[in-house]
């Protein structure tokens, strides 16, 4: 009998768990390719509870074995050919550019892109960086930009990583 009531109470811890996750926010964006390039992907986002946002997604149309600046930028637009119309990186914090990861660089600053063979990147991480739905840092409705070369990581304030291969508008789901 105890067997039984113990299985029944890890059901029911499990179960209660399980019931929050519908509530983390999630966006999602849709890359898609600037006039003249090839690069699409989709990449979700998730908060979790505790702050941190999952940020996970496959970018495919990258040359093999490449790597590629990868941002957030000021504006949800990606109207102008080029994807120009996103502005620039995502700053709220009027921070210096540099690498994701180390101090000083801006919450758009994300990881490299990193081609594989087949010219597919696979984006899987988190980070406290940024925010879905609140705060300063939310990145709903900002632009994502794939760029065509790797950031430099000092160049301020974009890091050159060159033209925008790429660009997709995050949205709340």
């Amino acid at each position: 009998m105890t067997y039984r009531l113990l299985l029944s109470s890890i059901a029911a811890a499990a179960l209660a768990g399980c019931a929050g996750l519908g509530n983390d926010p999630t966006a999602t964006a849709e890359l898609q390719p600037t006039a003249g390039n090839t690069v699409t992907g989709k990449v979700h986002f998730m908060q979790h509870k505790h702050g941190m946002v999952k940020v996970s997604g496959q970018i495919s149309g990258l040359k093999p074995n490449s790597e590629h600046g990868f941002h957030i930028h000021e504006k949800g637009d990606c109207s102008s050919p080029d994807g120009t119309s996103a502005g620039g990186h995502f700053n709220p914090g009027n921070t210096a550019h540099g690498k994701y990861g180390h101090t000083p660089h801006h919450a758009g600053d994300l990881p490299s892109l990193r081609a594989n063979a087949d010219g597919v990147a696979i984006v899987n991480y988190e980070t406290a960086q940024i925010s879905l739905g609140s705060g300063d840092n939310d990145v709903t409705d900002r632009g994502l930009i794939v760029h065509a070369n790797p950031d430099d990581y000092t160049t301020q304030p974009t890091g050159n990583a060159g033209a925008r291969l790429a660009c997709a508008v995050i949205k709340r789901q």
